[in-house]
């Protein structure tokens, strides 16, 4: 007995050393850990990387940017569900222990010696606080150290925060696979739904993704995905968040996923999309743009945007078609399953046209089979889309021939586009060599309602509307004219259309000419505009000086630095799309400056607006209610560049382009519009900048290496018809209103050949002229016209208008 005594002191002894020792050693352990251990009281701060969203100026999203695609959410707006569906899947104690959790382990140890030496990764017992402290302040290496450091983190955040808060972190850093992290981006990017929308089944499957997002992939491990997501399901059930008939229910539903796209989220806008993430990143950086959480709601308008694109592909296709048909795409073999061949055929995504291949042709039609479409998982469907193309449908490719199948043979990829109101019908279509911009704005604001950069963003980026720099041609002259009306000219003042020469040093004589070849005489500085006479232009903006124009050109941003010579006056500087139509705007809105801008308002990730285009202040708009105040007025402090009686005789003359000069295309529209062609040297560039009192479209036409698109290729021809196919749709629904007349104007019936009051029954055109300005009598001067002393000529109305072809009067 007192051996036995001894015996079981000793092994108290023994025990209370080695616990005493054990207790050190720990110590020491936690102690020599706890050392290096990571600040956790940075997460109390901490601001993830969130992706930037851009809006359309309906709300309708337009584009999400991030490295990281994160939505992040306070506890309290993600739903219970999703919780119960990550803890389930997680960590079903997660509210019960203290970061970290015993059983879990002992879990762990079990399977790690089970699988030792298998070179299977061990099976992990950490916590979601321990994921917490692994995500955010370790790394993913497999050591003890790491899992050391990461359980006494995790003991150390139970104490220093609540379980909302940890589990808030964890489900906004979560990775979930195809580029989300966080539940709110996931549910977006898998199913397109807010978490508030999530089913059981949605929710389960975005809590099976932590283990591996790549394993249970929705497309290419579908099979694993399901049954990954139904043990999640089986766990909330057997946790009691669900019932076991809902959790049967969920189980039974198809794994629907379709992933949301991440470029531009509406059709045809893809230019715009990239053009704002370009400023964006710019304005704040590629940090911000790419996790900066930014809500950007832009100016664009999605109809107009759709109505853009297309008027801008069919002034394409018009010109291109009318070139004739250049052949096929490419050629594969039409026995077996054609469609399999074809699908591997690359198409462009952002045009409303089809691929197609010819399975066979004959003299009256052409038998196609449509490209279709891989699914996620990289499969075609078991059916194959045929259709037919007629005779009408290649019409434009015949240019003479007779017969589909001098067209078409078996074999041939080509584009087509389904015939309006003709099931299985299609039009033959290709590509066009011709390129091109459509941008239209608001112009009392500047802001860009539709941008079209091209034929398709998918070919090329290169966005044509502020990208290009291409010479306006005659587009550039009412600019010119305007200088000269604000310095005295009127819309009736007389300009001699006769040959000009300039003698250049070192240089062959430079003698401009109307693109007609013809000269015209003495006739008025409208007549000059509407029929674009560059030889009177040139008159003009010698007269001038150059150096006056320039100063105007920079006024209305068209350009920064205009070379200071005569050839600038007919458009020979360079400039871009945007540009025209800003200036073209301060027309419209009686010479007020505006800055383009595709952005309304930026705002941080907290909802603070850190920039917004208008500046415009808004007096007693901040009223909490109507207590029969005055209402609110804006105060608008933007430089006037231009007097806005020079702006008025500048849209009237512009008008009379549309009435009677080479924009008659604009015509049809019915409604009041004003607006000027330009094209330069050879055909190389053809413009037409249109507008109404509240919309400016302008469009430009050419090859992206400038080279002549043909005779008669001129802005009045091929822009203009573009700008009017626009205008149609877009102003369809709105009323006829008649450009602003500013108070003091003076509107006088003219004879539009002398300029000179009507007398009864004369043809007489409503001419608007400053106070003091109208024509006061018979005679008037010519500018370039002179004496045998060289001082100007005063003439009569009835002298002889052969004068500019005959060669005589002055030359300066």
């Amino acid at each position: 007995m007192r051996l036995l005594l001894r015996f079981l002191g000793f092994l108290f002894a023994l025990g209370t050393i080695v616990f005493v020792v054990g207790g050190a050693v720990a110590a020491y352990f936690v102690w020599k850990y706890s050392q290096d251990l990571p600040d956790y009281t940075q997460l109390q701060t901490y601001e993830p990387p969130v992706m930037t969203r851009i809006h359309a100026a309906d709300g309708s999203l337009l584009a999400e940017y991030a490295k990281e695609r994160r939505l992040y959410l306070p506890i309290q707006n993600i739903p219970d569900l999703v919780k119960d569906a990550f803890i389930s899947a997680e960590d079903k104690n997660f509210y019960s222990h203290g970061g970290i959790d015993v059983t879990g382990i002992g879990r762990a140890a079990y399977a790690f010696l089970q699988n030792y030496g298998s070179g299977r990764r061990p099976q992990g017992a950490s916590t979601i606080t321990q994921q917490v402290a692994k995500n955010f302040l370790l790394t993913n290496e497999v050591s003890l150290d790491r899992k050391v450091k990461e359980a006494l983190l995790a003991l150390r955040m139970e104490r220093a925060y609540s379980k909302d808060k940890i589990l808030e972190l964890y489900l906004n850093e979560i990775y979930l696979g195809i580029g989300s992290y966080g539940v709110a981006a996931a549910s977006l990017l898998y199913f397109d739904k807010s978490v508030n929308e999530l089913t059981i089944a949605e929710a389960a499957y975005l809590a099976a993704l932590p283990k591996g997002p790549n394993n249970y992939h929705p497309f290419r491990r579908h099979d694993a995905a399901v049954e990954r997501r139904n043990w999640v399901i089986d766990r909330m059930a057997e946790n009691g968040y669900i019932t076991a008939d809902q959790a049967e229910k969920a189980k039974a539903t198809d794994l629907a996923v379709t992933v949301r796209p991440t470029g531009a989220h509406i059709f045809s806008a893809e230019y715009f999309a990239e053009e704002v993430r370009r400023e964006i990143f710019e304005r704040y950086g590629e940090d911000k743009l790419y996790g900066g959480g930014l809500s950007v709601r832009t100016t664009l308008n999605p109809k107009l945007q759709q109505m853009a694109k297309k008027a801008l592909l069919d002034g394409l296709t018009r010109y291109d078609e009318q070139r004739g048909y250049r052949g096929a795409i490419t050629g594969i073999e039409v026995s077996g399953d054609w469609g399999a061949r074809l699908a591997d055929v690359r198409a462009f995504s952002d045009i409303p046209w089809r691929l197609a291949v010819v399975l066979e042709a004959n003299a009256d039609m052409a038998r196609i089979g449509l490209q279709p479409q891989r699914d996620r998982s990289g499969q075609l469907p078991d059916q194959r889309e045929v259709g037919v193309i007629t005779a009408d449908g290649v019409k434009w490719a015949l240019r003479g021939r007779k017969g589909v199948n001098t067209v078409l043979k078996a074999g041939d990829v080509v584009y087509v586009e389904p015939v309006d109101g003709k099931a299985d019908q299609w039009r033959l279509r290709q590509q066009p060599k011709i390129e091109g911009a459509l941008l239209a704005m608001d112009p009392w604001t500047g802001r860009v309602l539709a941008m079209a950069g091209g034929f398709s963003f998918d070919e090329s980026q290169f966005n044509r509307a502020t990208q290009a720099q291409r010479q306006p041609g005659s587009s550039f002259k009412p600019f010119v004219y305007a200088s000269a009306i604000d310095n005295g000219y009127t819309p009736s003042s007389i300009v001699l259309d006769a040959p000009f020469e300039l003698n250049q040093a070192g240089q062959a004589t430079w003698r401009p000419e109307n693109y007609s070849g013809k000269f015209y005489g003495p006739q008025t500085l409208r007549f000059g505009l509407e029929q674009s006479r560059n030889v009177m232009t040139v008159r003009l903006a010698n007269d001038l000086g150059m150096p006056v124009i320039a100063d105007y050109a920079k006024r209305f941003g068209i350009y920064d630095n205009l070379l200071p010579v005569l050839s600038m006056a007919l458009g020979a500087g360079e400039t871009t799309v945007m540009r025209m139509a800003g200036g073209y705007s301060m027309f419209a809105n009686g010479g007020r400056r505006i800055k383009p801008t595709l952005i309304d308002r930026v705002q941080d990730r907290y909802g603070k607006t850190i920039y917004k285009h208008d500046e415009r202040e808004c007096r007693g708009c901040d009223a909490a209610q109507w207590q029969d105040q005055p209402e609110p007025t804006l105060i608008d402090r933007r430089e006037q560049v231009l007097d806005p009686m020079t702006a008025y005789q500048m849209v009237s003359m512009m008008e009379g382009v549309v009435q009677r000069g080479t924009g008659t295309a604009l015509k049809a529209l019915g409604k009041p519009v004003a607006g000027k062609s330009g094209t330069t040297n050879e055909e190389k560039d053809a413009w037409f900048v249109g507008f109404t009192p509240d919309m400016v479209v302008a469009v430009y036409l050419g090859f992206d290496t400038p080279k002549p698109m043909g005779k008669g290729s001129t802005g009045g021809l091929i822009s203009a018809p573009v700008v009017r196919d626009f205008m149609q749709v877009a102003l369809a629904d709105r009323p006829a209103v008649p450009f602003r007349v500013p108070p003091g104007m003076k509107l006088i019936r003219i004879n539009p050949k002398s300029g000179q009051r009507a007398g009864p029954g004369e043809k007489s055109i409503l001419e608007a002229f400053k106070p003091g300005t109208a024509p006061p009598g018979d005679y008037y001067s010519i500018v370039g016209a002179t004496d045998a002393s060289g001082r100007p000529t005063t003439v009569s109305p009835d002298a002889d208008r052969a004068i500019g072809n005959s060669g005589t009067g002055g030359l300066y």
